[in-house]
């Protein structure tokens, strides 16, 4: 394939899942056009990558509190995409989300995998020094890239807050440090503000965009930031990146990317996690307020985007 087809597809991939869903998060997508792309092509470069997944964002007002429904999703399909391929991958969380992670992973298919291994940080007295413990497991595994998804990072006061502007910092171990402490690419996904990798972006920026910017803008940092409409598109749009840079993979790469599968993983996660939709107040099959229809929609759009002929 030709480099000039390969970036259109990539430049497509990237319209589908960096949009506006009315969070006002256009100028933060503007501000990473092409990180998506620049993020695949750095995983595409290392012939056997090792990855480590960060995700899970509790929400203790939730009844009862549990993890909410984006993320795992997204990090259930990369874990499996990437343990097709051959590429050893450690998920990370901390305690109250490892139950909804360990669902989506068994939603996918994937929970038992000998090259996915899932590491829990926990919270409270001790949390820092777990972390670190973790930290030393991934340099150890040797990961060549972190990436981040949808989990809430330390914002400018040192707490961590939902887009709300609600404080969860008593719930959340500090898996910022865990992202930064290694010499891997950090990768990061998000669609609010208030995820690990915003810090990429200015905090007046933020400030200005997004409901409760200046309070929840969190200050972590990272090499390539995909802000994206919902952060499981972002995980979708980068697999689906990564099938165009390394086609001979397609099949692995998007085996999961299908409605049904993503129905599956989102129910299993919804019944054993438990999770829920905080935007729609609804524990059941919805992410960020939407319904699945709508997120199978994007599939679709994704998959016609990256050209993927014959992959289901």
């Amino acid at each position: 394939m030709e480099s000039r087809e390969i970036d259109a597809r990539l430049s497509a991939i990237e319209a589908v899942v960096c949009r506006e869903v009315g969070r006002g998060a256009a100028p933060l997508m503007a501000a990473t056009h092409g990180h998506l792309a620049n993020a695949a092509r750095s995983i595409a470069a290392v012939e056997r990558p090792s990855i480590g997944i960060i995700t899970g964002f509790f929400v203790p007002t939730l009844q009862p509190p549990m993890a909410e429904t984006d993320g795992p999703p997204g990090a259930a399909h990369m874990a499996a995409a990437f343990a097709a391929c051959g590429w050893p991958v450690r998920l990370a969380t901390d305690r109250p989300c490892a139950s909804a992670v360990r669902a989506a992973l068994d939603g996918a298919g994937v929970r038992a995998h000998p090259l996915i291994a899932l590491d829990v940080a926990e919270t409270g007295e001790g949390q820092g020094q777990s972390v670190a413990a973790l930290a030393e497991v991934w340099r150890q595994a040797g990961i060549t890239h972190a990436i981040a998804i949808e989990r809430c990072g330390r914002a400018r006061d040192g707490r961590n807050y939902t887009m709300r502007g609600i404080d969860v910092s008593s719930t959340a171990a500090p898996l910022d440090d865990l992202f930064t402490a290694g010499p891997w690419t950090r990768i990061a996904i998000g669609d609010g503000g208030n995820e690990i990798g915003m810090g990429s972006l200015p905090f007046e920026l933020i400030a200005a965009s997004v409901p409760n910017g200046a309070k929840i803008a969190c200050v972590t940092s990272a090499d390539h930031l995909v802000v994206c409409g919902v952060s499981n598109w972002g995980a979708w749009g980068l697999l689906a990146a990564l099938s165009a840079l390394r086609p001979h993979l397609a099949g692995h790469l998007l085996a999961t990317l299908t409605p049904a599968t993503d129905l599956r993983i989102l129910e299993t996660l919804v019944r054993d996690g438990p999770s829920a939709d905080p935007v729609a107040g609804v524990r059941g099959a919805s992410v960020d307020g939407f319904a699945h229809a709508v997120h199978a929609e994007v599939i679709r759009a994704v998959l016609s985007a990256a050209q993927a002929d014959g992959v289901p």
